[in-house]
């Protein structure tokens, strides 16, 4: 029996000198020292088979080798455990003087860029700013503004309606409608916000956003309108930059124009931007109809007034030069890190 345990320590100690891992020690230690299928344990069976004088002596050897045995396996473990600790600590090791990892900075996007801008040059002009609604009824987006029942921007195909009566608001108008129901003039707003339409082209997007402008006070004319535009124009698109008013139709405006700038890239001389008229249409404005002031409870013998709108996107791509809207929405690094205040 002395040379079956003499021989059991041996193959402990040899097993243990090859394991390089707690884990697998683990599985060697439960292997010899489990209750009840260790080796070990299972030698305590063969008393059965000895005589009562010899169990003694037989009980004291198997008490000795479990001893050993747990001590023995404890320190591998601390062993182990310790190399492992020195290794992971090794490869957590930071070197301070290297240099840190470059992080690129961020920066706001071109629409948040160019509405910031618009909005600091309006609120220098005495703007204030209102948002309304996103989701609209059919009154403020359409009946209110003088939009006609059969008119083609009500149909399906152009707005996205969300009940008979609900819809999302094709234009920030709808927001102009609120403000004169609730204000006495004189009034000077502007209405930022996103619009949704059905359309989507290079050029256009189902979502997109839109700066929209209202004045309403006693002798307010057409040439209040152009002045104003003129200093919209030289802030955004350069000092050198006219504008031009051309007859065009809205529902909300009488007179409606729409707003050229001389292309700031040529200075009017003709290029690819302008396709060679030396003119970038920008926007549409007007004087507010009539119907529509008288809607909305104002005298329109005793106030008029004038409205704007823009779309952010497009002057944002004539500014930065961007050729596909579709970039605005993308949200690739590439593209907008390229902006900046």
């Amino acid at each position: 029996m002395e040379k079956q345990i003499k021989a059991m320590r041996e193959k402990i100690e040899q097993a243990a000198a090859a394991i390089q891992d707690s884990k697998e020690m683990y599985q060697l230690r439960k292997q010899y020292l489990d209750n009840k299928t260790g080796q070990i344990s299972a030698l305590m069976k063969n008393m059965r088979d000895l005589t009562p004088e010899e169990r003694p002596a037989f009980g004291k050897i198997v008490n000795e080798l479990k001893t050993w045995a747990l001590d023995f396996f404890t320190s591998q473990d601390a062993r182990l455990k310790a190399a492992e600790l020195e290794k992971k600590n090794a490869a957590e090791q930071i070197d301070v003087t290297m240099p840190a990892a470059p992080h690129s900075a961020g920066a706001l996007h071109p629409n948040t860029l160019i509405a910031n801008e618009l909005i600091d040059i309006f609120a220098g002009m005495g703007f204030t700013v209102f948002e309304g609604p996103e989701i609209e009824n059919d009154y403020y987006n359409f009946t209110a503004l003088n939009t006609p029942k059969d008119h083609p921007a009500r149909d399906m195909q152009d707005t996205f309606y969300v009940s008979p009566e609900l819809l999302l608001r094709t234009q920030t108008s709808a927001g102009q409608i609120r403000v004169m129901e609730n204000t006495k003039p004189p009034i000077k707003i502007l209405s930022p916000g996103k619009v949704f339409r059905s359309d989507d082209d290079a050029t256009h997007s189902p979502m997109f956003s839109q700066m929209e402008g209202l004045v309403v006070d006693k002798g307010i004319t057409l040439c209040d309108l152009q002045g104003m535009l003129d200093v919209f124009a030289q802030n955004v698109f350069g000092k050198n930059v006219k504008t031009r008013l051309r007859p065009s139709y809205f529902p909300f405006t009488e007179p409606s124009v729409e707003v050229d700038v001389s292309c700031f890239s040529c200075g009017g001389c003709g290029c690819r931007l302008c396709k060679d008229t030396g003119w970038i249409e920008v926007l549409g404005a007007g004087m507010v109809n009539r119907k529509v002031l008288e809607n909305c409870g104002i005298d329109p013998d005793e106030y008029t007034g004038f409205a704007f709108g823009m779309g952010i996107e497009r002057i944002a791509m004539l500014k930065y030069g961007i050729p596909n809207i579709k970039m605005l929405f993308e949200s690739d690094t590439r593209v907008l890190s390229q902006f900046s205040e």
